[in-house]
């Protein structure tokens, strides 16, 4: 079984250039849909999730691949069957975008129900309020749903609690929608805003992207264009966390330090220094961490995704600290595994609640979602001995070579691939 093989780091140093968004790629592969001519994005990573969106457009009609370094093409002319294999749905949570950005040209869109990390509940009741109020039909089934509409119509929308996958979802129906469309109390999220401003360098009409109140004027017909992709704040986030785990001095370059802030200012209040440029920043730290109470929400709130790496940073500290998740409540994926590492951290009603100060000890734990994969390989730098993590499948998704940038930081990671080495075994044999 392939695994990460890693052990304590003493001291970490250099620079690490931050990758795509994820999260912000697979909104735009789906936008793209939208146009009547080819769109190329740039800056795309190269991982799972995006080669999963890549074979939904490919099924569904459309041209989609690489066509260099971290560059896509996606022609929407093609697409024929808007009928989105539940398989695809299970493996990534975003493919309820396929809505928004297929329905007003096709008609009606049929998909499986959102899959991804299993973090807990994430109700798509928001995006089906959304697409009625807009004129749609929404039936479900046991393993999938359709949406119809023969034409969609502009309304206003308030969201009952602030939902990016919602607030992208409806945003893209409404641009090609008649009339206008208002959403109120809508997510503020930079994955929003770059989705926003692809759509209007299309030809869409979006106006408040970034607030709480977006106006979309529905539009005729959308063009290509190229669009580069902002950088990934939450891998940018866990890489400055590391300086704090092992102690030296790291900096994230290609990065928008407006995304991070909230994140910085409380790495801060843990005591860490941090001098930040245009587009990078620099943590600088002697390992020492205080403990906190940290409420993890939605941007521009200290986000949901750093609550479980935070919870590794914070098992430094000496004294007892609380990690509370407001958005996933069962987010903790990440307590077991890190009790088989002898953390005194326990999960009550959202709140990891850790007590801190005590050694780690390199165990064999299993990566069970991105975020918890990020937190136990932190982990494994802060253990005593050796720690292997298994699920290395579920890291892929959102880091490119998680590996490769750790090492260049002066950490000892290695990924191990049995199959392969057993294929050299055997050309040894011959």
């Amino acid at each position: 079984m392939r695994h990460l093989i890693v052990t304590k780091a003493k001291r970490l140093e250099g620079t690490v250039r931050i990758q795509g968004s994820k999260n912000s790629s697979l909104a735009l592969m789906a936008a793209a849909c939208l146009s009547s001519e080819p769109v190329i994005l740039e800056n795309i990573p190269v991982i799972s999730d995006v080669y999963t969106f890549l074979d939904i457009l490919k099924e569904i009609g459309a041209k989609a691949s690489f066509i260099g370094a971290n560059k896509v093409l996606i022609n929407p002319g093609s697409i024929s069957k808007p009928v989105i294999n539940p398989a695809h749905t299970k493996k990534v949570r975003p493919s309820y975008y396929y809505i928004g950005s297929l329905l007003a040209k096709h008609k009606q869109v049929t998909l499986g129900y959102p899959g991804g990390d299993k973090i807990g509940q994430r109700p798509i009741d928001q995006h089906i309020k959304g697409l009625r109020l807009m004129g749609a039909e929404v039936e479900l089934f046991d393993d999938h749903y359709t949406v119809k509409a023969d034409r969609l119509k502009g309304a206003e929308i308030y969201f009952d609690m602030i939902t990016g996958g919602a607030t992208l979802n409806i945003m893209m129906a409404a641009v090609l929608a008649e009339g206008t469309t208002i959403l109120h109390n809508a997510a503020k999220d930079p994955e929003v805003v770059d989705t926003a401003i692809l759509l209007n360098k299309m030809g869409a009409s979006i106006h408040g992207a970034g607030t709480d109140t977006i106006t979309i004027k529905g539009v005729d017909r959308l063009s290509g264009c190229t669009h580069g992709v902002i950088p990934d704040r939450l891998i940018a986030g866990t890489y400055l966390m590391a300086a704090g785990i092992a102690g030296g001095c790291i900096t994230v370059e290609n990065v928008i330090p407006e995304h991070i802030l909230p994140l910085i200012y409380k790495l801060r209040e843990a005591g860490i220094n941090f001098n930040i440029n245009d587009n990078s920043v620099t943590a600088i730290s002697d390992g020492s961490i205080k403990p906190m109470k940290i409420i993890a929400e939605k941007f521009p709130m200290l986000e949901t995704d750093f609550q479980q790496p935070l919870s590794v940073l914070l098992l430094k500290a000496n004294g007892i600290s609380i990690v509370t998740d407001k958005i996933y409540p069962e987010r903790s994926n990440h307590c077991e595994p890190l009790r088989r590492m002898d953390a005194n951290i326990h999960w009550y009603d959202g709140s990891a609640y850790i007590v801190g100060g005590t050694p780690l000890h390199g165990a064999r734990v299993h990566a069970g979602d991105i975020r918890a994969g990020a937190c136990l390989v932190l982990a494994g730098l802060l253990a005593e001995g050796t720690t292997y993590i298994t699920g290395v499948e579920h890291i892929e998704r959102g880091f490119v070579d998680i590996v490769r940038d750790l090492t260049g930081l002066g950490a000892d990671i290695r990924l191990n691939e049995p199959e392969f080495e057993d294929n050299e075994r055997m050309l040894k044999l011959l």
